[in-house]
Formats: C-alpha cells, sequence, structure tokens
C-alpha cells in the first residue's frame, strides 16, 4: 500500500499523497470497504447463528470434514477456511508487500523509516502489555502474538459505517501500517507456530516454488497453468509443517510489480486487481463465518475482562496498539525532524492509531494457532479479540467524528475539479496552463454575472415604467 506517511528531513509526516498514489490508494480501498463490510456482516452472522437455537448445526458445519485423506488433507470446513481460504487473503497480502518494496514508498529506506517503526512498535507493545497481564495474573504466555494484527478491511468497514471523511492521507498511512503489520505477522506464524517439520514435504514446496518463479521469469501466461501448480505448492506447504498461508505470500512475492514501458500495470498489480475481489468478498468473510462463531452471554463478556489470557488481549489491542503506533509515529517524525503536516494534528494520528485496534481475522487465526487443543481457551480468547476490536472501533469512532467537519473539508478540497479536466484543483496549483484556464473560466463567469446584472437591471426598468 502507498506510503506518503515518510518522515524524512524536509518532508511532511502525513502529507498530501502524489496523484498516482492517491489513486492507488482510492481504488484499494473502494474493494477494501466492501470486503470489510462484507467480513462484518459475516461475524454477525456467525455470531447469531452459534448463539441460536440451531447452533449444533453450525458446530456441524464447521467441524465437518472433507477432502482427500490420502493426500494428508482430510479437513474440517473450519480449517479449510483457516488454511485454504487465508491463504489467497495473504497471496494478495504479499503482492502488496512487493509492490511496496519495489515501486512504492517502502523502496526508499529513509522513507520507509515512519510507517516501519510505527508498525513494529504496534506489535511490540500489545505484546508486551499481554505478557505483562498475564504474567501478573498467573496466565498462559502462549497468546502473546493475539493483539499484534490489524484488519484494514474492518477498520474501513468501520470508516464506511460511521461516515467519516477521513483524507487520504490518513486512510493511506492506515494501509501502509497493515501492509507492514501483515509482513510481521506472516514472520510470527511462520517462526511461532511450526512445529515438527516434514522435510520431504518442505523440500516439494521450495522445489514448487522454484518452478512457479521460473515461469514468471519466463513470462508464460495462462490461470490452467499456475493455478494447479499454487494448489500442489499448497498442499505439500501445509503437509510440511508451515503453516499453509506461507505458500500464498511466498508465491504473492514473486510476481513482478514494476511496469515495463510498454505496461499500463505491472502483473502483479493485474493479478491482484482480479484476485483481491475473491480475497475480500469470499475469503475473509467465510473465514468470519466459521471462526467468529462463539457463544456470548453476560458471564462470557465478564470472564473476559477477569481471566489474564483474554484481558491482555482486549488491552493489548485497545491500548497497546494505540499507544505503540502513536508513539513510534511521534518518535520517527521527532528523530528525523520532520513536521507533520499542518492540515492535521496529532489526536489525528492517535485516533487512527485506534482504528489499527481493531485485529479480527490474523488475530482469530493467531488465537487458534496459540491455544490448539484446548478448545475453551481458543473460543474465550476469540471472545477477546471480539470484544477489544469493538472497543477499538467505538473509541476510533468517537475520535474521528470529534474532527469530521475538519476531514469533510479537507476532502473536499482533494476532490475539487473546477476546470473539469479529471485532475483536482490542488495537483494544478504550480501548472502554468491550469491558471490560464481557470482565468478564463473567471472570465467568462464574470462575463455571464454582467450579462445577467444587465437582462435583470433591464426587465426592473420595464417594470418600473409609466403605466
Amino acid at each position: 500500500m502507498p506510503a506518503s506517511t515518510t518522515a524524512t528531513k524536509g518532508r511532511k509526516v502525513l502529507g498530501r499523497l502524489s496523484l498516482p498514489e492517491r489513486n492507488f490508494v482510492a481504488d484499494a480501498l473502494r474493494t477494501e470497504t466492501l470486503g470489510g463490510v462484507l467480513l462484518l456482516l459475516a461475524a454477525i452472522a456467525a455470531l447469531v447463528w452459534a448463539n441460536s437455537g440451531v447452533k449444533e448445526s453450525y458446530e456441524s458445519v464447521r467441524d465437518f470434514h472433507l477432502g482427500p485423506a490420502s493426500l494428508g488433507l482430510e479437513l474440517s470446513v473450519g480449517h479449510w477456511a483457516a488454511d485454504g481460504l487465508l491463504a489467497v487473503f495473504f497471496f494478495v497480502a504479499g503482492i502488496e508487500l512487493k509492490r511496496e518494496l519495489v515501486a512504492g514508498d517502502l523502496k526508499d529506506p529513509r522513507a520507509a523509516v515512519l510507517p516501519v517503526v510505527a508498525a513494529l512498535c504496534g506489535m511490540a507493545v500489545p505484546a508486551l502489555v499481554y505478557t505483562l497481564v498475564s504474567v501478573t495474573g498467573g496466565g498462559s504466555l502462549a497468546g502473546w502474538a493475539v493483539p499484534t494484527a490489524t484488519d484494514i478491511a474492518f477498520a474501513l468497514a468501520v470508516l464506511a459505517v460511521i461516515g467519516t471523511s477521513l483524507p487520504s492521507a490518513l486512510r493511506a498511512f492506515l494501509l501502509t501500517l497493515a501492509v507492514v503489520d501483515d509482513l510481521f505477522a506472516i514472520l510470527i506464524i511462520a517462526v511461532f507456530f511450526t512445529d515438527d517439520l516434514d522435510f520431504a514435504a518442505l523440500g516439494g514446496a521450495v522445489v514448487g516454488l522454484a518452478v512457479f518463479w521460473l515461469l514468471l521469469r519466463k513470462g508464460v501466461r495462462g490461470w490452467y497453468v499456475y493455478v494447479p501448480l499454487a494448489l500442489v505448492i499448497w498442499g505439500l506447504m501445509y503437509n510440511s509443517g508451515i503453516h499453509a498461508t506461507i505458500a500464498g505470500v511466498a508465491m504473492g512475492l514473486m510476481l513482478r510489480c514494476t511496469t515495463h514501458e510498454d505496461e499500463a500495470h505491472s502483473p502483479g498489480e493485474h493479478i491482484e486487481h482480479l484476485v483481491r475481489p475473491l480475497s475480500a468478498g469470499l475469503a475473509v468473510p467465510l473465514f468470519a463465518l466459521f471462526s467468529a462463531g462463539v457463544a456470548v452471554s453476560g458471564d462470557a463478556i465478564g470472564e473476559v475482562f477477569t481471566r489474564p489470557e483474554t484481558l491482555g488481549v482486549v488491552l493489548g489491542l485497545v491500548v497497546g496498539k494505540a499507544v505503540g503506533i502513536f508513539g513510534g509515529t511521534w518518535l520517527a517524525a521527532r528523530f528525523t525532524r520532520a513536521e507533520l503536516s499542518e492540515d492535521l494534528a496529532w489526536p489525528d494520528v492517535f485516533a487512527v492509531a485506534s482504528l489499527a485496534g481493531i485485529g479480527f481475522t490474523v488475530s482469530l487465526l493467531i488465537g487458534e494457532l496459540a491455544f490448539e487443543g484446548d478448545e475453551v481457551l481458543t473460543d474465550e480468547v476469540k471472545a477477546a479479540v471480539l470484544t477489544g476490536s469493538l472497543i477499538a472501533a467505538i473509541l476510533a469512532s468517537v475520535l474521528l467524528k470529534v474532527r469530521n467537519a475538519k476531514y469533510r473539508k479537507l476532502c473536499e478540497a482533494e476532490e475539487l475539479d473546477e476546470d473539469l479536466d479529471g485532475i483536482p484543483d490542488i495537483y494544478e496549483q504550480d501548472n502554468p496552463e491550469y491558471h490560464l484556464r481557470m482565468a478564463d473560466i473567471y472570465e467568462r463567469k464574470a462575463a455571464e454575472h454582467r450579462r445577467l446584472a444587465e437582462v435583470t437591471a433591464g426587465a426592473s426598468e420595464e417594470n418600473n415604467g409609466p403605466a
């Protein structure tokens, strides 16, 4: 995702995006926001279904096994959603990361300082909060990674629901945080949630990835080549003991995300455009449907705030994320001698940092991995993720609404196109031709006003003349 949020000397923190980056952000937001709304609806459906009179049917569907047992892939529906469908989500995340590393602002180490530091602090502080709460309360440290993730789709869905006119610079900041956040979440899953390795299967997956890379390098085209190969790689990665979503990330990172002279879009951007709707509209909502269905009652919600593991998750998401991202942003800006954009204030950064406390999809996944084998604690941690995400969403909504009038003015300024050339006026202020066009427009408007004034004066004289 684009990162206009750089903090190098002589540049503004959260300054206005370049026009190409602004257009890229707008395109990405449309799909992510729609996906976030579907994700929200899926989560609500899961909670209603799992707490209704037919909750047994929810468990029966979620736990129903299917798939070829001879290949080690006879998995439950819930397992397919977590290991299979989320591989599509991480495939898109891999493409986004590759684009940022080779064509976006993360390509420049100086420009990458702020989003990387903010994201790292936004993961380290929640983990620290969870650890402190668990150690103090005598709980398990296994869930330290649960509150470290941000769900960008859910966060954008909240923005869509509350109707906040967030400027593109703040949205880009949130999107960039999510990309870096996804990278480290991937590393956490790969390093800390890999048990026994099957080196034969892992070797096969590596060979498959090498073939995938060679085909891309040779310019071979055709979904009928890559989709079957991707499925084989995924199956081998699953059987290797490494979480299967890593296969999606690896393939996404292999795609070329730079354009040649005869290309309007790179292959990576083109494939991302095709696959993102599948990820946001189907894969992630179905994962939510079969992961968010936990029993909710007054007693269950009360236990979220009394058990150290669940309280650590809630506080990690609500407090840790906000403090970590805000503190990391401030420190990065302070030590790179950058200044916050004059259009924004530091409370705006804190509000967006609070919004990043919505850690739904990846937090649920890590919760399942961290407490695998303990169904009761897994469900309680899921309830904690839902509770923490809800509190973070409410807090961020209040903070953003306070400044919504200011945001609306900034958005209107970004959209204003008086000369109707398809380019917002704010991006043409240094263009002499733009000023000539605007002078001509103003002259024509003035002439029209003079003509109307003359017509009005003539009509007035006729009405006031002798009877």
